[in-house]
Order: C-alpha cells, then sequence, then structure tokens
C-alpha cells in the first residue's frame, strides 16, 4: 500500500515538473490570473463579471454563426499561444527563467501546476469509471446517460444558449474566489443545518 502511494506521489510530482516546464513562459499570466481568480482585492469579482458581460455583450452584438466563433475562438488561443510566451517578459519585468521569480511566486505557481494535474486526472479517472460503468452495468449506464442528456437538452431549451453559456461561464471563474473565500462551504453548511432540522421534525412527528 506504502509503496503505491509512494509511486502515485512521485508520479504525480513528475507530471507536475513537467507542466511547469511547459508553461514557464505563462508563469507571471497565471500567477496574475490566480489573483484576479482568488480575489485578492475587492474590486475582483465585480471586474471579472464585467469583463465577461462585455465579452458577450460583443458576441450577442456581432452574432456570429457557429463556425465563425469556433474559428475566432481558436485563432484567439493561437495567438494567444504565440504572443504571452515573447510579450510576458516584457510587460512583468522578467524573463522566462523561473529563478526571477520570488520563492512565494515560484511555490505558488507549482501549487497551481499541482492542481492542474490533479484536476486532469479526476476528469480521466471520473471518464474511466463512467465506461467502468458501461462495462460493468450497462442498463444503470444507459439510463443515467439518457436522463442526464434528456435534462440537459430540456434546460437547454427554455434558457437560451447564449445566456446559458454565459451563466456557466461567469460561475466556473468566479467559483475559486468563493471556494478561497469560504462562500460556497457556508452556504453549504447552512443548507445541511435545514436539512437536519428538517429530517428532525419529520422524526419527532413520526413518533
Amino acid at each position: 500500500m506504502a509503496e503505491g502511494d509512494n509511486r502515485s506521489t512521485n508520479l504525480l510530482a513528475a507530471e507536475t515538473a513537467n507542466l511547469e516546464e511547459q508553461l514557464q513562459g505563462w508563469g507571471e499570466v497565471m500567477l496574475m490570473a490566480d489573483k484576479v481568480l482568488r480575489w485578492e482585492r475587492a474590486w475582483f469579482p465585480p471586474a471579472i463579471m464585467g469583463v465577461v458581460s462585455l465579452v458577450f455583450l460583443t458576441i450577442y452584438y456581432l452574432d456570429p454563426s457557429v463556425l465563425s466563433g469556433v474559428s475566432c475562438f481558436v485563432m484567439f488561443l493561437c495567438l494567444a499561444d504565440y504572443l504571452v510566451p515573447i510579450l510576458a517578459p516584457r510587460i512583468f519585468g522578467s524573463n522566462k527563467c523561473s529563478f526571477s521569480r520570488t520563492t512565494e511566486q515560484q511555490q505558488r505557481f507549482h501549487e497551481i501546476c499541482s492542481n492542474l494535474v490533479k484536476t486532469r486526472r479526476r476528469a480521466v479517472g471520473w471518464w474511466k469509471r463512467l465506461f467502468t460503468l458501461k462495462e460493468e452495468k450497462p442498463k444503470m449506464y444507459f439510463m443515467t446517460m439518457i436522463v442526464s442528456l434528456a435534462a440537459v437538452a430540456w434546460v437547454g431549451q427554455q434558457v437560451h444558449n447564449l445566456l446559458l453559456t454565459y451563466l456557466i461561464v461567469t460561475f466556473f471563474l468566479l467559483l475559486p474566489g468563493l471556494n478561497q473565500h469560504g462562500i460556497i462551504s457556508k452556504y453549504i453548511g447552512m443548507a445541511k443545518r435545514e436539512i437536519n432540522k428538517l429530517l428532525k421534525q419529520k422524526e419527532k412527528k413520526n413518533e
């Protein structure tokens, strides 16, 4: 058991180191984005919502076709992938080498890369569990998939696709800050307490 844990830890460290090397050119941008997403300043949340709203209002105004929208999005990613490693050192006054960062910044960059690797592992793990469920319990798999996709299709039919995308993107961009400031855990705790109260009241009535 210990040997397996050590192997998993070593593999995680190797994957994290590899990702750090690949993202060195994005280091300063990632650190800045991390500060924004974790709401290190009070005006970051409204700034996030403002930028996202502006982007989606522009999309709504231009009303591009699906093919044009996808093409522009991929083109933007390609430009960012090419320009960010070139421009970031000049903007932030550093070079591509990680030694130009402080110890705290380098540690935070390592944590970000580690979290990205863990997130990727979770996604792959859920994907594998889905196929395991398909092989072991095909009826449950198909029922779960049909009900889930039907629910998503119904929601998509009721809500405008651009508005739905806007809400999803805004939620995911605000999620790190909500977690960092304990807002989600606070409301989850409140919901659990209310549910426990209801269950206790129901038990008393049954008695």
